[in-house]
């Protein structure tokens, strides 16, 4: 068995990212779940990955030692460890007690209209009350319980990416 090129392995992970994109936005819209400031924050980081991977896609470097392929697959992996540490964040506010979890801030809309820009980019970072809400799971995991498997996942490729002989 012959593994994918790098090129389609870059289209794969755009399909993927486009997939858990498109997940978020069903359970932000079609089961009213609306996403707290960790998950927008992680959603930027599967968003850069999708970026990177489909630029890297449409470039197909080629070269001396495959310098353009390692850049986009460590780069992939750079989003793809931001992304987990959010989400990590958000298990760890999860897993608090009650009376630890941090105070409910307002929405993020609000946020923006209403807010310097600092305090929403500090809420967008480290989250509040809001992201201690496990509001959906599936087989025990919360939704960045999911999400880390996918960044996991990610890094996973875009280092293989990086570092693969052909």
């Amino acid at each position: 068995m012959t593994l994918p090129s790098p090129r389609i392995t870059f289209l794969l992970m755009f399909i993927a990212v486009v997939l858990v994109l498109a997940t978020a936005f069903y359970m932000e819209y079609a089961m009213g779940l609306e996403p707290c400031p960790l998950c927008i924050t992680q959603r930027v980081m599967f968003l850069g990955v999708g970026l990177v991977s489909l630029l890297a896609f449409l470039h197909n470097p080629r070269g001396i030692h495959n310098i353009g392929r390692r850049i986009y697959g460590l780069l992939v992996s750079l989003f793809a460890l931001g992304g987990l540490y959010f989400s990590g964040r958000q298990l760890w506010l999860q897993s608090l007690p009650a009376d630890q979890v941090p105070a409910c801030g307002p929405g993020i809309t609000y946020m923006v209209e209403a807010f310097p820009m600092s305090d929403v980019i500090k809420t967008l970072l480290t989250g509040d009350g809001n992201c201690a809400e496990v509001k959906w799971t599936l087989l025990g995991l919360s939704i960045p319980g999911w999400a880390a498997v996918g960044f996991v996942g990610l890094t996973l490729f875009g280092i293989w990416q990086a570092f693969r002989k052909h």
